[in-house]
């Protein structure tokens, strides 16, 4: 398992701020929330990130004093535009513009897109749900993030909305049978991933026994897609990727 390491005393003082945009469906709570999930994947000890809620009305902070971001899953839309979310979307696209390190999952991937000039929308092959697997284009192979990676690996998925149209200049780096665009990087600086590298088997496992209604309507099995939910290692590695790299550019 890779950890992130310190690259400087300088780098590894500055905290990540994690924009959280949401909570965990109700049956997982007990479980804590995002921030918490983020953190602990991402191999921060708690005083090495910073959680803002941003759907509850908390201020954002100055961009200065921040390694990078890290901005959560929500079970919004981003296409509602609430005013929480087009205020996070300023911040972040004066963020990117400024060189400031970001990481957006789910959620926080679509913000990105939205902020950046993309499009996101209802994903037109439908909820995407389980354990998924994700293919990398060839160019990923150069990527900070996902170089060395196998060209598909399994990853944790649930989404309804997607980015339909990726930022001007963005490079798609990975897409599923349901997804085009599961990965994207923007400049040298910012990420999105469709896929939630947070979430253990066990996190799938409990979206998956929420959503069984759901799922049941749309004509899924949610006993079945459970048993299909593996583990998700080389997910994982990408969120701790961005955290090592982002601290290495703060120590140049």
């Amino acid at each position: 398992m890779e950890t992130a390491q310190p690259a400087s005393n300088f780098a590894v003082n500055l905290p990540f701020l994690i924009l959280e945009t949401g909570q965990p469906v109700a049956s997982m709570r007990r479980h804590r929330g995002f921030p918490h999930w983020i953190r602990v994947a991402a191999g921060l000890a708690r005083d090495e990130a910073v959680a803002v809620n941003v759907e509850a009305g908390d201020p954002l902070p100055r961009r200065d004093g921040f390694a990078g971001v890290l901005i959560t899953g929500s079970g919004a839309m981003v296409t509602d535009r609430a005013d929480w979310s087009e205020r996070s979307a300023d911040w972040l696209r004066e963020a990117a513009h400024d060189g400031l390190p970001l990481f957006g999952i789910c959620y926080g991937h679509q913000l990105l897109a939205h902020a950046l000039g993309g499009e996101v929308g209802d994903n037109p092959a439908g909820r995407e749900m389980g354990t998924v697997h994700v293919e990398l284009h060839p160019h990923a192979g150069a990527d900070p993030l996902f170089a060395g990676l196998p060209p598909r690996f399994p990853a944790q998925a649930t989404h309804l909305q997607t980015v339909l149209r990726p930022p001007e200049g963005a490079t798609v780096l990975a897409r599923s049978a349901q997804d085009d665009c599961h990965a994207f990087r923007w400049g040298e600086r910012v990420w999105g991933v469709q896929f939630h590298p947070e979430f253990s088997a066990a996190h799938m496992r409990g979206y998956v026994r929420a959503r069984r209604e759901a799922l049941q309507r749309e004509g899924r099995c949610a006993k079945a897609l459970a048993r299909e939910v593996s583990a998700a290692p080389h997910a994982r590695r990408v969120l701790r990727r961005f955290v090592r790299h982002a601290r290495a550019l703060h120590a140049r």
